[in-house]
């Protein structure tokens, strides 16, 4: 290696800023979108009974009025990476403020369920956009050494915004009197519910006005000035600019803006890396994890729990979500992605083996037997916990780092696609599942849980502190 590329690497690697707060403050202004992203996901979760009473529809239709948002969220996924390439991240951060905010109206007011759906995909777009912006923008902007715990933001976001929709949704019931259909504010109390995220996502487009752009963007757009008022603020202004600057000019020569052709390549149609990412997306939805979030509180009162304590159940389960996510934003820095992707497959494993096991048990007086029923509620906590400290952090971490610059953005945009389809196939199919056997459900969850063990060793290469330019 030339002393002048030694220069820009150490110059890109041994920065550190002198205003952290700020880049703390830039990094979690991002990943609101990630708080709207677990908001809007799981807070359908108090409203799932309500909708079937409502409409009167059976559980394959009911399923797919839950999961059709998940179909924009894959659209939102795939066109995102193009539309930030083209008019900014920030520009598109404010696009899906507006599309939260509109499907958060929509949603509380339906007409029909024709429409109720609609805008359930409306805000599944805006899902997707998020889902993809958020981790690709803080990784671009934030300093290497503490990217990954930055990046972790996002997950987090994702987490709290779960808990906060639990939260909400109890409050709701209980002012309702433990009915999903009660009057709240003249409405009926999933009405509100699904409204609240009004004021999230007017939050979300507000603070989308106070961060910078990300300085990669700035240079491709060939505003160099800025990039360096940028890359001062984040980095500190004792970084060598003139070698940053270089360092990313010199990474972007031999790029293009990312299509979806460059991700071809290799024996089986993508390269070998985009399929990887892909398949880090489809483990981390085939474990089952959105079923404890879009299903729990149906999930326990189809074995016999009251309502109310249904969504409490549902409220710690976020908790214990938002504990693992603040254990693997620790540790992603210090032991890396790879060994805490691996500790949460093996956990996971005895989470979801264990609830396969208690719900093979026939119902006794439309309960489960009390052994039975606290191993079923213990473990499905320990399966939240193991996830969040794992693959809930790690895939975002590595779908935000792993792939060489020149197709990052459009290879992230078709992991992120991927994630949502198998989001998609799992909570389209789990109320079918559950009604046939719901034992039999979870092990196929722990098979897929097992398998991500030996895909992680063989395929899964560690990213833990290197810089984005470094990716090939």
């Amino acid at each position: 290696m030339t002393s002048s590329a030694q220069a820009l690497k150490s110059g890109a690697r041994e920065a550190h800023p002198e205003h952290l707060a700020h880049v703390i403050f830039i990094a979690a202004a991002a990943a609101m979108g990630g708080f709207l992203f677990g908001y809007d996901s799981a807070v359908i979760n108090g409203a799932v009974e309500a909708i079937r009473d409502r409409y009167d529809i059976g559980s394959a239709a009911l399923a797919q009025v839950i999961a059709i948002a998940l179909i924009g969220c894959a659209i939102g996924a795939a066109t995102a990476g193009r539309i930030a390439d083209r008019i900014g991240r920030i520009r598109c951060m404010q696009i899906a403020a507006v599309l939260f905010t509109v499907s958060a109206v929509g949603s509380a007011l339906p007409f029909a369920l024709y429409d109720l759906a609609f805008w359930r995909v409306v805000g599944g777009f805006a899902i997707g956009m998020a889902s993809v912006i958020g981790p690709a923008y803080i990784a671009e902007v934030a300093p290497a050494a503490y990217r990954g715990r930055l990046a972790s933001f996002q997950q987090a976001a994702i987490v709290i915004g779960i808990a906060v929709s639990q939260l909400v949704n109890w409050g709701i019931l209980n002012i309702a009197d433990g009915d999903q259909r009660g009057k709240v504010m003249g409405l009926e109390a999933w009405q509100v519910m699904l409204g609240v995220m009004v004021v999230p996502a007017v939050l979300y487009g507000l603070l989308s006005f106070a961060i910078p752009e990300s300085p990669r963007y700035l240079i491709a757009a060939g505003k160099e000035a800025r990039a360096r008022e940028v890359l001062a603020e984040v980095e500190g202004k004792g970084v060598d600019l003139d070698a940053r600057v270089l360092e990313i000019e010199q990474a972007m020569k031999s790029e293009h803006r990312s299509v979806f052709k460059d991700l071809l390549g290799g024996s089986f149609f993508f390269k070998p890396i985009v399929w990887i990412g892909i398949g880090l997306s489809v483990f981390q939805q085939f474990v089952g994890i959105n079923v404890a979030f879009y299903y729990s509180s149906t999930l326990w009162q189809s074995v016999g729990v009251d309502p109310t304590e249904s969504f409490f159940y549902s409220f710690t389960t976020s908790i214990i979500n938002i504990v693992g996510t603040v254990i693997a934003m620790i540790f992603v820095d210090r032991i890396g992605r790879r060994p805490l992707a691996l500790i949460g497959s093996v956990g996971m494993v005895i989470g979801l083996a264990l609830e396969a096991w208690a719900f093979s048990f026939d119902l006794v007086d439309g309960k489960l037997p009390s052994t039975q029923g606290w191993v079923a509620l213990i473990a499905a906590h320990l399966f939240v916990l193991f996830f969040a400290l794992s693959w809930g952090v790690v895939v975002w971490v590595f779908l935000g780092e792993m792939f060489p610059n020149k197709i990052r953005a459009a290879a992230l945009g078709v992991a992120a696609s991927a994630q949502w389809i198998a989001n998609w196939a799992i909570t389209a199919s789990f109320p079918s599942l559950a009604e046939w056997n719901l034992s039999v459900t979870y092990v196929i969850y722990t098979v897929f849980a097992a398998l991500s063990i030996p895909f992680v060793l063989k395929f899964v290469t560690e990213t833990k502190g290197k810089a984005l330019e470094e990716m090939g």
